[in-house]
């Protein structure tokens, strides 16, 4: 049975109007500054976390060969005591995995008329699944795991420790998602560019920051966040993320404030989340997406799923988590 990566296409632009709401923070599309929300309190750095299993390699497991036993006949043509060997059959058509997961989600598309895109790897097996994962979508607050991911990369080209101040900041920014903190992260590493920059490193070929401030509205894409996830969950020797840089942000990824531990924690066990939420002014409805890291039956799955069009917040959020569902259940049945 064939199993492949996930390829993204190339960026559509989004042409954005009006101003927008992200997690309590107001952006305007006219240039002018966003209006953080009130700070949450201060927050203790949280401690490296334990790490999630090693990422392997993705790999490709040929269709199985199937052969039936039965007894043959004797020269006398009555049949022989001892059957004959199995004869071999036709390769049986390997099942798609992106198929596989297509028909998981249709009783869940075909119930809404919201957008959706999911992608899945299985860290155990290398097997991947996607549907629609080249679509654009507003990050809203998942970015902020890139944000701290650029911050990182930076401080190890520094040969240096992030500072106590930008610890806090990463912890409320990721376990709260405190859009305050989420602005001053932004500064510190330069703004779109500096996103833009570790992205290209990363190999995220379809993800744009957004501009003038507003890193809510950055593009992405549903393949190029599960390489952003396989950066910070998988092998180290093989992220460029260093092994103490994964283990800070897994921390702080797996400890999650309960009021927001929702998404794709719905479809295992948790081991890493976040999420982001943006009502759109223009259409009075809502961007939902939820990225992390799930174990089901001895299975660790990398888990993304972006959606736009949400008639409400709550609609959104049960979308994503019956999308996240079916995924898991999708890609298990691979096996």
């Amino acid at each position: 049975m064939a199993r492949h990566r996930i390829a993204p296409n190339p960026v559509t632009a989004l042409l954005v109007t009006g101003w927008v709401a992200a997690g309590g923070l107001l952006l305007t599309t006219g240039g002018d500054a966003p209006v953080p929300a009130r700070p949450d309190a201060a927050v203790a750095p949280v401690p490296p976390g334990s790490g999630a299993a090693p990422l392997p390699g993705l790999r490709t497991v040929g269709s199985v060969r199937a052969g039936e036993t039965g007894r043959g006949s004797g020269a006398d043509g009555k049949p022989s005591a001892e059957p004959d060997k199995p004869s071999p059959e036709p390769d049986k058509p390997a099942v798609d995995p992106d198929e596989a997961l297509a028909a998981s989600l249709e009783p869940v598309v075909k119930s809404v008329s919201a957008s959706l895109s999911v992608a899945v790897l299985d860290t155990k097996d290398g097997d991947t699944a996607s549907y629609g994962a080249g679509k654009t979508y507003d990050t809203a607050s998942i970015v902020k795991v890139d944000i701290l991911v650029a911050l990182l990369l930076q401080a190890q080209d520094q040969d240096r420790h992030l500072t106590t101040g930008e610890k806090d900041y990463a912890t409320s920014m990721i376990r709260l998602s405190d859009n305050a903190s989420a602005d001053a992260l932004w500064s510190a590493i330069g703004g779109s560019s500096g996103l833009d920059e570790a992205n290209r490193r990363l190999g995220l070929k379809a993800t744009t920051a957004g501009v003038n401030g507003h890193w809510g509205l950055t593009q992405t894409t549903a393949a190029d966040q599960l390489v952003l996830l396989s950066a910070v969950f998988g092998d180290d020797s093989e992220s460029d993320l260093s092994e103490a840089s994964q283990d800070f942000i897994r921390g702080l990824m797996g400890t999650v404030s309960t009021d927001q531990d929702w998404g794709v924690s719905a479809a295992g066990t948790l081991t890493g989340l976040k999420n982001g939420w943006l009502p759109r002014s223009a259409t009075g409805l809502w961007d939902i997406n939820s990225i992390g890291r799930v174990t089901v039956d001895g299975h660790g799955y990398l888990l993304t799923v972006l959606s736009r069009g949400s008639a409400t917040k709550e609609a959104g959020v049960a979308l994503v988590e019956k999308a996240s569902k079916a995924a898991v259940r999708a890609l298990s049945r691979q096996a």
